[in-house]
């Protein structure tokens, strides 16, 4: 780029300005630069690829999906994928979460954001077996990447491996705010597993009179009608649907 002119002026600096201010949560403006950016320079499927996930971060999934689904079939399917992924996950649809998020990891086997929420996704709905590949891959192709090191900490204190967690915690060197964080973060994870094995053991012992009973008075009146985790400790566990305020720097 020629000296005096504005990133503005150069369609890769600009792009790249764009990544940058995703990279520092500045999802708003980076909105409106991709606007400006395609009035000057036209679309294209990363471009789409930015908006669907500066929308999806501001809390406007519903208008990220179609865009997702319109980049399944080409060079951004992998990171579509992983999109539509963690808004089926912040909406509750487990099911769906894994298997967008599985598709994700398909294309790009080797890429340990994708593995790592995968195998968050995977300890969110109780899958703590299911979980452990994904979260070890993530943190031996990562070493260094705080959220892969977090979560295969979580995994082990969910699968009673305390002490490796501990290690692993140690030896990434996180901060103890995290490790604070890892561990409530456990808790309320079990606390979730939990209430959802004694309300299937309760909806498994209506008798076949109280079929037609809603579900909310299917359940004992001690134990709470199990749903999506909330209280999501902030920073590095930050992932499936955290208020979109927590997530914009300089809206």
């Amino acid at each position: 780029m020629e000296p005096g002119t504005s990133p503005h002026d150069n369609k890769d600096v600009y792009l790249q300005l764009i990544r940058k201010m995703q990279q520092q949560g500045a999802y708003y403006a980076s909105l409106a630069h991709i606007d400006a950016y395609r009035l000057r320079y036209g679309d294209s499927p990363e471009l789409r690829r930015l908006q669907a996930d500066a929308l999806r971060e501001t809390g406007q999934g519903d208008a990220a999906t179609p865009i997702y689904r319109g980049l399944l079939h080409g060079d951004q399917a992998a990171a579509a994928w992983h999109g539509l992924g963690l808004i089926a996950a912040a909406a509750g649809r487990q099911a769906d979460a894994e298997q967008a998020l599985v598709q994700a990891v398909q294309l790009e086997p080797i890429n340990p954001a994708y593995l790592s929420d995968l195998g968050y996704a995977r300890l969110r709905a109780g899958q703590v077996d299911a979980a452990r590949e994904p979260l070890s891959k993530a943190a031996q192709l990562a070493p260094g990447d705080i959220k892969a090191i977090s979560n295969l900490a979580l995994w082990a204190i969910l699968a009673n491996q305390p002490q490796r967690a501990d290690a692993l915690m140690q030896g990434a060197k996180l901060p103890q705010a995290t490790r604070d964080a890892v561990y409530r973060m456990a808790l309320q994870l079990r606390t979730a597993m939990a209430s959802r094995t004694v309300a299937a053991a309760s909806r498994a012992s209506i008798p076949a009179s109280a079929a037609g009973t809603t579900a909310s008075h299917a359940y004992p009146r001690h134990v709470p009608v199990p749903n999506e985790i909330t209280g999501i400790p902030g920073g590095v566990l930050d992932r499936f649907g955290n208020p979109p305020a927590n997530r914009e720097v300089n809206p």
